[in-house]
């Protein structure tokens, strides 16, 4: 396996790291996880700007190369290393501040780390079975601006899925200090009600996805009405369908909650009209 390590191609057993890497010591890191198929990185725009963003709330330095072009370029580079420019692959783009100081860290400089493997599917497939999922109470998320970004001080999330596993669970539902349902481990979570597409506001605490978006641009297509709100997890027990999104799966479905079943007859159609988005995208 060979890394795009700031600009670099490094093979892995090149790759080394600083014992006071600050992604190592202190969580002091941010990535994104991109979807690249059929030549063409899934909503690289919004991936870009979200990067962006997420540098500027943590007050990294954003290098003056570092424009859509540049890492476009490097991430291009890294799958022809790897053999995959002609496959469907799954891309994480490592953003981590220089190495040294404790907390307090003695540049807001930044290294980047580009990591690819093979992904199964081109288009976004729908789960056949139905995820079985419960919800994680064990410790709570923060409401607020830094649970929107991808962070790499990610334990709550390492946690939960432990805990889903030790529960033969497909996942868990992340709640913030409120009780309110804000997301999974890895992906953001709607509930349809009838017409209405409700998903958690980016106030809870719950990711600032980029499949959340694709989503909710999409619900008017489908005669949904979208809602923005906070809810319960009672509120789960009246809903008809249950999805969970993120870049590299789309959409999946939830069966099954505790004693309630769902659905997903409105979650196929919306993952058809997903890739039918990423299809026009690359015309």
């Amino acid at each position: 396996m060979n890394y795009n390590l700031n600009g670099y191609i490094i093979r892995n057993k090149h790759l080394n790291i600083q014992l006071n890497n600050r992604g190592l010591n202190y969580g002091d890191g941010i990535f994104e996880s991109l979807k690249y198929s059929r030549n063409r990185l899934n909503f690289f725009e919004d991936h870009y700007f979200r990067l962006m963003a997420s540098m500027r709330i943590v007050r990294m330095e954003i290098p003056m190369n570092f424009s859509p072009e540049y890492l476009e370029e490097q991430i291009r580079k890294t799958l022809k290393a790897n053999q995959l420019e002609d496959q469907s692959a799954r891309v994480r783009l490592l953003v981590v501040r220089k190495a040294g100081g404790l907390y307090s860290p003695e540049s807001n400089e930044i290294d980047f780390l580009i990591t690819v493997k093979p992904w199964e599917h081109n288009a976004y497939v729908l789960n056949e079975k139905g995820m079985e999922v419960d919800l994680f109470k064990d410790y709570y998320k923060l409401s607020g601006l830094l649970g929107n970004i991808k962070s790499t001080s990610a334990q709550l999330y390492a946690i939960a899925s432990v805990f889903a596993k030790e529960n033969n669970l497909d996942d868990v539902l992340l709640l913030n200090e409120k009780k309110e349902v804000i997301e999974s481990t890895n992906a953001n979570i709607f509930m349809l009600k009838g017409k209405q597409l409700i998903t958690p506001p980016l106030s809870s605490g719950c990711l600032k996805g980029v499949m959340r978006k694709q989503i909710m641009e999409l619900a008017p297509q489908l005669d949904l009405e979208l809602k923005e709100e906070n809810f319960s997890p009672f509120a789960l027990q009246k809903a008809d369908e249950v999805w969970l999104s993120n870049s590299m799966h789309g959409l999946r479905w939830i069966e099954k909650y505790r004693r309630k079943t769902y659905t997903s007859e409105i979650a196929a159609e919306m993952l058809k009209k997903l890739n039918v988005k990423v299809a026009l995208s690359l015309d």
